[in-house]
């Protein structure tokens, strides 16, 4: 097995010296000692403290001059130079922004100006600090450690006795409890609100969770760890801040590539919607919808999808249907927040969650349709196959497809739940669905047929996963496993077990119970999802003739407290699959993993595939930054969401560069021949992506030709440094050829 653990970007370069080298080193030299060049559609300038110039410092300018504010940043060079390219004609205030530094003051200007920048040197670490990221900051938690594992319950030391380890205190605190849905370590969350400020610190943090209407999921989440210690936890948290504790080590400036980057901001939907998904083409053609309209999911928040015109500058919404009365819709809160008090922000019925271009423009999207009950064709009176042999009768989400060119959306009944949706490489154009990490089964959509047929029934299938733990080659006679991994926080016992049981009747196979969260699917069909739980794994769906009746699962553990792995981790959430059919996933432990199925040695099915029959497939690699207080273990602080693979080098780091989102640290991580390439957002404070793909809108534009889309995805944008009234934004991220390129 291979585990590589990233060490600080600072230490990562090494020099080939070589005549090519020398000849790019001379390249390097002789643009740096260019005169900088201002178009009429730029700004540009040096940015200098009372040291002098600051190398890798960002540049922002903003405006609201536009139909939306738009936001652009950039990194100054090795001599504090600037350029930010391409601006619409608009009134801009400019500053810089960096690491050790106090902002610049603001400077209001427009494009076509040369604008130097003073900032000052912070004159504290308090005050350098207040930049850092969230993850630099929630570093300072102090974790319990591994010696109060397991917990012996609230007459004991407080901890839940289902937590056996402290890596599933971790997973709790990170991607799979605390950190799904907004980032914890920004200024919000490291303070406590003066509504709150009158009571004992940890009554506080009790008080505080159950604000709002994600109060009592929060509350739950809380619950499972151990109400009282947990509180007492996060009570020591913001104590020892508020006291003037300070994170331990500064983040790293830009380097490298890191300042070629050039980060587009626009504002859509409204200040009380909250986005998780974006859409831009089709990920398997990037060149689809060039130049066209961005698309967003605002989950709970909303039943209308935002949309981006990124080259006007302009929004609007699309309004999201539901058939029937009894779609659920939102809680009341729970209990007054902070920010909105009693309000309901929310009011979404049809909680659309993913969205997915396909390769004529239309757009297909989960959304809950209808109440729970599934419709009969899902049962096993049925004439369909699938409820024949897995009969459904509940599910929580639906979908529904949008067509631009006739601005009609049509509702898709689905007996099964949806959640991330994904396009097959096939003449079908099948469109794979997880679950949400539920379920049990596994569905899709075969679009060719909804498009003649217009027959949901007709159009869709589903399978039970089954693992072929008899090992003949073939699906059998199955006997139900037990539960593996959950659904959202709070459905999922946390102390599941580390290995799949097989079937004790060697005739038999086994069924895998539980669902996807993350999916996606290979180049040679094989449908890849993660399992959440701990330590979670990944399975990979192999459909044959007829899925219903013929698809064999293999169940792959990520590696923990394996003695063939020298690094342990856990915690799966979102994923993706390569063009080589290598499977890339976040992990809660702290690190990007992959798994490459064709390093596995030994038998994939068969009694002893258990989930721990390829260690030698896995390979980690440890995310930058710290690690909470009295973790040893491999990892580090910051939480990753969802990972996605550029197989088309939109971005220009490479093909099949893989990217996780950095939901701890402000940025996008990619992973460029083993080493991280930071993509931090600088402003405002909190960014916090999930979805992301990348598009192609004109190959010969080079690098104004193409980048990667995503949104800020917390369900707390009025957490970010703007604070209440900040819109959710759509962020485009590209990388020129060098940081004064035009």
């Amino acid at each position: 097995m291979r585990v590589r653990t990233i060490l600080p970007f600072a230490f990562l370069i090494t020099v080939c010296v070589t005549p090519r080298t020398l000849f790019a080193q001379e390249a390097l030299r002789a643009r740096s000692s260019a005169p900088l060049k201002i178009g009429a559609n730029d700004i540009g300038g040096v940015v200098a403290s009372a040291k002098g110039p600051e190398a890798g410092v960002w540049v922002i300018a903003e405006t609201t001059d536009l139909p939306t504010r738009y936001i652009k940043e950039v990194v100054t060079d090795d001599r504090g130079r600037y350029l930010i390219p391409g601006l619409p004609k608009a009134r801009y205030t400019v500053w810089a922004r960096g690491y050790g530094l106090v902002d610049s003051p603001k400077v209001q200007t427009e494009p076509g100006k040369l604008v130097n920048l003073k900032p000052v040197i912070a004159p504290d670490a308090k005050a350098a600090a207040q930049y850092y990221p969230g993850n630099y900051w929630y570093a300072l938690l102090k974790v319990p450690v591994t010696s109060e594992f397991p917990g012996t319950g609230a007459s004991g030391n407080g901890i839940s006795p289902n937590f056996k380890f402290q890596g599933q205190w971790i997973r709790m605190i990170k991607t799979d409890g605390c950190e799904p849905c907004h980032q914890i370590g920004n200024r919000y969350t490291r303070t406590i609100p003066t509504m709150f400020g009158n009571l004992d610190p940890a009554q506080a943090w009790i008080r505080r969770v159950q604000s709002g209407q994600a109060g009592a999921i929060m509350t739950a989440i809380l619950a499972q760890l151990g109400t009282q210690r947990a509180a007492k936890m996060f009570a020591d948290w913001t104590t020892r801040i508020a006291n003037g504790e300070l994170p331990a080590e500064a983040p790293p400036r830009p380097q490298g590539i890191e300042r070629n980057i050039v980060i587009t901001q626009w504002d859509w939907a409204d200040a009380k919607a909250y986005l998780h998904d974006e859409i831009s083409t089709d990920k398997r053609n990037p060149r689809v919808n060039a130049y066209g309209l961005i698309y967003g999911s605002p989950e709970e928040s909303r039943d209308y999808l935002p949309v981006l015109d990124p080259v006007h500058n302009t929004t609007s919404r699309l309004k999201v249907p539901y058939r029937d009365a009894d779609t659920p819709g939102q809680p009341n809160p729970f209990r007054p927040s902070p920010v909105w008090g009693d309000e309901a922000i929310w009011d979404s019925h049809t909680t659309v969650h993913n969205p997915m271009f396909d390769e004529r423009g239309r757009l297909w999207f989960t959304a809950r349709i209808r109440g729970s009950n599934d419709p009969a064709f899902c049962q096993d009176a049925s004439k369909l196959i699938s409820a024949q042999l897995t009969p459904l009768d509940r599910s929580g989400r639906q979908a529904e497809v949008y067509d631009p060119t006739t601005k009609q959306i049509s509702m898709i009944d689905t007996c099964f739940g949806t959640h991330h949706l994904v396009f097959a490489w096939s003449a079908n154009d099948t469109l794979w669905f997880s679950s949400g990490g539920g379920g049990g089964v596994v569905g899709w959509l075969n679009t060719k047929i909804w498009d003649r047929t217009h027959d949901a029934a007709k159009s869709q299938g589903w399978t039970a996963l089954v693992l072929d733990t008899n090992g003949n080659g073939k699906r059998d006679a199955y006997a139900e496993g037990a539960q593996r991994g959950g659904g959202m926080p709070g459905m999922e016992a946390p102390g599941a077990s580390s290995a799949l049981q097989a079937s004790t009747d060697r005739t038999k196979d086994t069924r895998l119970n539980a669902g996807f969260y993350g999916i996606g699917v290979s180049r040679d069909g094989m449908v890849w999802g993660t399992v959440m739980g701990f330590p979670g794994g990944i399975a990979r769906v192999n459909p044959g003739p007829n899925p219903p009746d013929t698809a064999i699962t293999e169940y792959y553990e990520v590696p923990w407290n394996d003695p063939r792995a020298p690094v342990s981790g856990f915690g799966p959430r979102g994923m993706d699959v390569d063009s080589n059919g290598v499977v890339w996933v976040a992990l809660a432990s702290g690190h990007l993993a992959s798994f490459d199925r064709r390093k596995c040695k030994g038998p994939l099915n068969g009694p002893n595939a258990t989930g721990r029959q390829c260690p030698e497939g896995w390979a980690l690699y440890q995310t930058p930054g710290p690690k909470f207080k009295n973790v040893t273990s491999a990892g580090s602080a910051d939480s990753h969401y969802y990972v996605w693979v550029d197989q088309f080098d939109t971005l220009g780091l490479g093909k099949d560069t893989p990217i996780v989102t950095g939901n701890g640290s402000d940025s996008l991580l990619a992973l460029v021949n083993g080493k991280f390439v930071i993509l931090r957002v600088p402003y405002p404070l909190g960014f916090f992506a999930k979805g992301l793909d990348g598009r192609i809108d004109d190959p010969n534009a080079g690098w104004k030709g193409k980048g990667v889309w995503t949104t800020w995805g917390t369900r707390a944008p009025f957490h970010s440094e703007t604070g209440k009234g900040t819109l959710p934004k759509v962020v485009h991220f590209q990388i020129r050829r060098n940081p004064l390129a035009d």
